[in-house]
């Protein structure tokens, strides 16, 4: 059955949107000598076993699968603009600056169970039909975490880069990793989901064919330690129904890091 040109839109919309989740390298391999820790020090940043033992899993999310960020080949995150690459940064589930160690998990919410129906083939449906059962199966949040750590005040600082950013790149930017390039039109502040020392909540809307699509980050600070947030939901986008950085991911990862 051949499509029109709105279901192959919404697929062009994904594809741009999540052209920086599924590049992503970083999945907290950073070296770090302080590795045996005794207590935690205001002025020391955690190392990666430490990170790892702090991000969330899904004993702590039920309704989601979580997991390990798959490993893609790590390339230089590049924009037109370098007051933006912080945004860039957490748009490819990364520390939105260079962090002395970093972890990270992918949760995924769990699809919701349909009612029992006779099944159909999807050649039989039309394409209002199959769009809708599309866009059914897509409509679930999907939020890379990234906790990374820093020395002295390098936390309180990447958190200002990132509040800065938000500011400095409202009328847009445009980012590139791994041969991915993605034209962001506008970033406007959110209202965070998280609180700690500090948060900062943005949207990223990305324009592909006159449609715009958003994607959302967060960034909040804990001592030495910043959570970063990443959360697409291609089923929203495609009906344009409003979503966010995904509270229970937030919460529960926040309950960890107090």
């Amino acid at each position: 059955m051949k499509r029109s040109s709105g279901v192959r839109l919404c697929a062009a919309v994904a594809v741009s949107a999540l052209s920086f989740a599924l590049v992503t390298g970083c999945s907290g391999e950073s070296s770090d000598s302080s590795s045996d820790a005794k207590g935690k020090s205001p002025e020391r940043a955690l190392s990666a076993a430490e990170l790892k033992k702090l991000v969330v899993t899904g004993d702590e999310l039920p309704g989601f699968d979580v997991g390990p960020v798959k490993q893609a080949e790590t390339k230089q995150v590049t924009t037109d603009n370098a007051d933006c690459r912080p945004l860039t940064q957490v748009l490819s589930g990364l520390p939105p600056v260079d962090a002395r160690a970093s972890a990270d998990q992918l949760a995924t919410e769990k699809a919701q169970k349909q009612p029992a129906s006779k099944p159909t083939s999807l050649d039989d449906l039309d394409e209002d039909e199959f769009a809708g059962a599309l866009q059914k199966s897509l409509d679930r949040d999907v939020t890379t975490v990234t906790l990374a750590s820093y020395d002295g005040n390098g936390a309180e600082q990447a958190l200002k880069a990132v509040s800065a950013a938000v500011k400095a790149c409202a009328g847009g930017f445009v980012g590139q990793q791994a041969g991915s390039k993605v034209n962001f039109t506008k970033v406007t502040e959110e209202k965070a989901a998280g609180g700690g020392d500090g948060s900062v909540a943005f949207a990223a809307f990305s324009r592909t064919d006159g449609e715009t699509a958003p994607v959302y980050g967060e960034v909040d600070r804990y001592g030495t330690t910043l959570s970063g947030y990443f959360t697409v939901n291609l089923g929203s986008m495609m009906a344009k129904k409003a979503y966010a950085v995904t509270p229970a991911v937030v919460k529960a990862q926040e309950a960890k890091l107090k």
